[in-house]
Formats: C-alpha cells, structure tokens, sequence
C-alpha cells in the first residue's frame, strides 16, 4: 500500500495567531504531500515497498544504499509531520496535568524549566532539525534535538529504545512567513497551541513501547 497523507486534524487557520494559515496550508499541502509522494516514489518496485514506515526507518543501515538516503529524508519528513500536527490544537490548555506534569516536575525541575531546557534545543538546532522530547520504557523524558529530518524511530539517534512524545519543527519553513528569522518568537508562540493530552498519551504508550516508534499517532504504521 503506498504511503498517504494524513488528514490534517484542524482547519489551517485553527492554530492562529500563532501558526498562520497560509503557513499551515504550505507546509502541509507543498512540504508534507512531497515527503509523501517522494517516499513512494523511492520504495516502488523494491521489496520494502511492503513495509510500515517505523520498520523502513528503524532499519535504515539495512535498506539498498540506492534508497537509503531517500527514505531517510523523506519517510523521516513524513514520520515527523505525522506527528507534528497531532500534538496541536486550537483548544490547548497550556500545561500539562497529572502524572505527566509530576514527571516533568521531577525530571527537570518545573514545567517552565522544562520550557527553557525544549526551547534551547529548539533555538541552538543549527539549521534545520527538529526538537524532540522522548520519552523510554519507563517513562524516563529527555530533551534533545536532530537535523534534517532524523528522527527518535531511528535507533542510532536514540541511544537506546525511546518513544517521541512532543516535537517540533524548525525548518524555516515551518515559521519564516509570519516570524522570518525568529525562531524564538516561534517557539514562544507555539507552545500555546501544544495538545497536551495527546502528548500524555503519547507518554503513556511510552511506558509500553518496544522499540522507538511507540507514539500514539498516525505515524505509527
């Protein structure tokens, strides 16, 4: 089965004022449907054209080096987008709650510590990445972030079995039209629009992961 984009979970001007409508419609529409259709175009014919996303990147070494590349980019830019729009929402409260906010409490001091310590990983990403915070087996949360479009479900990165429970995109693409070249103001912004529900979702299944693709989401087939 060819790969597909996901439905977006919201109209594109739900996120507003902080992510803009036309940036929405962009990223989605022209960023996200090209990491989907080059995806296809680079597994069609070969013997992994069969296989989930997770299993295609979580066995990048594996995969011919004709491929290789393209499914890194593109079945990682997939992957994140995939998540990246279920962990937002118009409606969102703010902060976590529950046993998600102890273990934020716990790991990193408070929540606005953990902000801070999410929006250095954001802001210090030279050039275009991603910022994670992950979360492994037993719910243990770290903060880190990948270029390009590596993600958590390649296990090389993760130094050990871990599950995306939040991200965010820092591509210029993903804020240059309404915030040009601050990305801070993008990150201050976005953390208004963060689904916290689905990110303790995300955290618990978590906690019930084998492997670095146990996110609740659409990716996670």
């Amino acid at each position: 089965m060819p790969f597909e984009l996901p439905k977006l979970p919201y109209e594109f001007n739900a996120l507003e004022p902080h992510i803009d409508a036309r940036t929405m419609e962009i990223h989605y529409t022209k960023h996200h449907a090209a990491y989907v259709a080059n995806l296809n175009a680079a597994v069609e014919g070969t013997d992994w054209a069969e296989k989930s996303l997770n299993e295609l990147l979580s066995n990048l070494n594996t995969l011919p080096e004709s491929i290789r590349t393209a499914v890194r980019n593109n079945g990682g830019g997939h992957w994140n987008h995939s998540m990246f729009w279920t962990i937002m929402c118009s409606n969102a409260v703010g902060a976590p709650t529950g046993d998600l906010a102890s273990k934020i409490d716990q790991t990193f001091g408070s929540f606005d510590e953990m902000k801070a310590a999410f929006a250095k990983a954001a802001g210090t990403r030279f050039g275009s990445g991603w910022a994670w915070l992950t979360a492994d087996e037993n719910g243990d949360l770290k903060i880190w972030s990948s270029a390009n479009q590596d993600n958590p479900c390649m296990t090389d990165l993760c130094m050990g079995d871990c599950t995306a429970i939040l991200c965010l995109d820092v591509w210029e693409h993903a804020y240059y039209l309404n915030y040009q070249n601050r990305r801070p103001d993008y990150v201050n912004g976005w953390w208004n629009v963060v689904d916290w529900s689905a990110v303790e979702a995300n955290w618990n299944a978590a906690q019930n992961a084998k492997s670095g693709c146990g996110c609740s989401c659409s990716c996670n087939s």
